[in-house]
């Protein structure tokens, strides 16, 4: 039986936007992978990567999930998170910070020695570790920008220097301990956001993402750019507020959402709205994006250098405040170890390049998570510093041959 000819016509019209769909879908796949290898798509492969990570570890024990856990974890991270923060920043303009872990250990003896045995309030004992976190900044800062050196050379020379300095500052004992009843050792220690205020934070965090996204979509439109669609917009929005309320939500079944995570967490949306919407931001990526280019272009190249490495080593000794906190003591490991090389594996790990100009303040976090996640997860395992060595080295290194190759890709 024949169909009449509008219905045929009917059919065909059909079957051509039906190819054409196929056709936009493979271009959209062929368009992910493009920018997968490219490294373009933002948070999502370090997020994978984390989520991989924590099925494996549950799936070989069933504790590393429990919120009791997932609240240690995040605890464990916030120091650690608050100083790899700072690491992105030097990143971004192309330079690194060996010296973090120094400043970090310089701090928590200025904390203890000045608020124990000189009898100084804690506050101004915090205050004075974040003044001498920003001279130092400034001093390197100088030297970056009045002598040229590398930044390599002279971090490492303050590596050794700053730390011979909290030596001199701890004493003879080597160790000052903080009394459990100060107001930062039970803030670090016991001070978990009340569960109203943290779904408060969570609708407001939902709603300037949704009015951030609103008001950028607007601004494309006008431009007369591609622009996502409002339900897909919509979507992005709903997942978020579901994400950060289910997060909260699991973290309340044990003790919640601890405070200096929180500092940690909203001292990273700052930062990633200082380099996403200001002059300085615009100025950081485009030094190190290229140097010349930004100079050409009129940036403050020495200014850009200098606010940089004062940031990072403020926010080292703001890590040194909270790991004295956490631990209620400074001795002469604190801020030692492998400190500094987790905190530039953490920012590395989250996505930062380690040739300048492409990383986001989200790095610090999605990073700081991954390391503390395989430590966390191969000690509920019985495993030992070594397992942890490894694997957090293979990380890395598989991070930094997936950054090398999206910078050829780029190039090309």
């Amino acid at each position: 039986m024949s169909l009449p000819a509008p219905a045929l016509t009917v059919v065909a019209g059909a079957e051509a936007p039906s190819r054409a769909d196929g056709a936009s879908r493979a271009e959209a796949v062929r368009g992910i992978g493009q920018r997968l290898r490219a490294g373009e798509l933002g948070s999502l492969p370090i997020i994978g990567a984390l989520l991989v990570i924590w099925a494996v570890f549950q799936s070989l024990n069933t504790n590393f999930l429990s919120s009791d856990n997932l609240v240690n974890l995040t605890m464990q991270s916030a120091s650690t998170g608050v100083i790899a923060l700072g690491v992105v920043l030097v990143l971004l303009v192309g330079h690194i910070d060996l010296s973090v872990g120094s400043v970090c250990g310089l701090s928590a003896a200025l904390v203890a020695v000045g608020s124990v045995q000189l009898g100084w309030p804690v506050l101004l004992a915090v205050l004075a570790a974040l003044l001498v976190g920003a001279v130092v900044g400034l001093l390197y800062g100088v030297l970056a920008t009045r002598l040229r050196l590398p930044s390599f050379v002279f971090t490492l020379a303050g590596l050794l220097v700053i730390a011979g300095v909290q030596l001199r500052v701890l004493g003879p004992t080597g160790s000052v301990n903080l009394p459990f009843e100060s107001w930062l050792v039970r803030t670090v220690q016991q001070g978990f956001v009340p569960p109203p205020v943290a779904y408060g934070l969570v609708v407001a965090v939902v709603l300037a993402y949704a009015g951030a996204q609103v008001s950028g979509r607007a601004r494309r439109e006008r431009a007369g750019l591609p622009v996502s669609t409002p339900t897909a917009l919509g979507l992005r929005v709903a997942l978020l507020g579901a994400a950060l309320t289910a997060a909260v939500a699991y973290l309340q079944a044990d003790r919640g959402l601890g405070i200096a995570f929180a500092l940690f967490l909203g001292l990273v949306a700052v930062v990633d709205i200082l380099l996403r919407r200001t002059r300085w931001g615009r100025a950081v990526h485009a030094v190190g994006g290229s140097v010349e280019s930004a100079r050409r272009a009129g940036v403050p190249i020495r200014r850009t250098y200098v606010s940089v490495f004062v940031a990072c080593s403020t926010l080292a000794a703001l890590g040194g405040v909270l790991a004295v906190g956490r631990l209620s003591a400074a001795n002469q490991g604190s801020g030692g170890g492998d400190l500094y090389l987790t905190a530039i594996a953490a920012a590395v790990i989250g996505g930062t390049s380690l040739f300048g100009g492409r990383g986001r303040a989200w790095s610090a976090l999605w990073g700081v998570l991954i390391i503390h996640s395989i430590s966390n997860g191969l000690t509920l395992l019985n495993m030992g510093a070594s397992e942890r060595y490894v694997i957090t080295g293979l990380v890395l290194a598989l991070a930094v041959t997936i950054d090398s190759l999206a910078r050829r890709t780029r190039a090309a």
